[in-house]
């Protein structure tokens, strides 16, 4: 397969193409473009600059033809432990494109943000490229909750520790938000239920926080996105946000 020639100045560019039709969000088809995986007019596209006319172009991604649409749709999904936040996984374990699947519904969609493998919770999928980027963009500094069980009883000190930011991979974390919901002192191993904060979506961040302060995470769930959040939504269940939930996630 050829490659694409040396980008002109016209048309628009591919990462932004690909996230206005919903197959990513920018950051990410940036990736798909470094991985040689886009073509345009049947030459690989590798090069960050590459620009193409949406309208007049054959625009492929891992050899399907973009489909431009202006359906955009946007649900809610509880995802449950075991689960990827991708849209495929090597490993071939189960991922939240087949959740999407098993309530039927179709489509190429992909999930805003990350929610780990061993983690639940509230996590939002769309085809909506732009969307998803503003919601994502740390700039915007959009607060996730997020309920976590720890091992034995953290202190005062524990506690500033975590709302104040913690260095985790030679950075701090942002300031959060903490609070103690319920203690278990009378369990065989004393475990302490706490609520956190925060408005960045660093790499495992929760867990890496509470890990710094010497309590090791039991269970960890998202149970809020800006202002969505929805307590009757079961593990594996997906429900449609409401146009105003998506205009207040656009406005926040």
């Amino acid at each position: 397969m050829t490659r694409a020639s040396k980008p002109a100045d016209k048309g628009v560019r591919l990462q932004k193409i690909l996230s206005h039709a919903g197959v990513s969000s920018r950051r990410v088809a940036e990736e798909l473009i470094r991985q040689g995986r886009v073509e345009v007019n049947g030459k690989v596209a590798d090069e960050l600059g590459t620009r193409a006319a949406p309208e007049d172009d054959d625009i492929r991604v891992d050899g399907r033809r973009l489909k431009f649409t202006s359906d955009r749709r946007y649900y809610l999904m509880y995802k449950p432990r075991g689960v990827v936040s991708t849209r495929s996984d090597p490993q071939q374990r189960l991922t939240v494109i087949d959740v999407l699947s098993k309530a039927g519904i179709k489509g190429y969609f992909y999930p805003v943000g990350r929610l780990d493998y061993d983690s639940e919770g509230l996590i939002i999928l769309t085809n909506d490229g732009a969307f998803a980027e503003k919601v994502t963009h740390p700039k915007h500094e959009l607060e996730r909750a997020y309920e976590v069980a720890v091992t034995g009883m953290p202190d005062t000190r524990d506690l500033e520790r975590l709302s104040r930011g913690i260095v985790i991979d030679s950075r701090r974390t942002m300031p959060a938000k903490v609070r103690v919901i319920h203690q278990y002192p009378d369990k065989k191993e004393p475990q302490t239920l706490i609520e956190i904060v925060i408005k960045e979506g660093r790499n495992r961040q929760v867990r890496k926080m509470c890990e710094q302060t010497g309590h090791h995470v039991i269970s960890l769930k998202r149970t809020r996105i800006g202002a969505i959040t929805d307590k009757r939504i079961k593990p594996g269940q997906v429900r449609e946000l409401s146009p105003d939930e998506v205009k207040g996630l656009n406005k926040a």
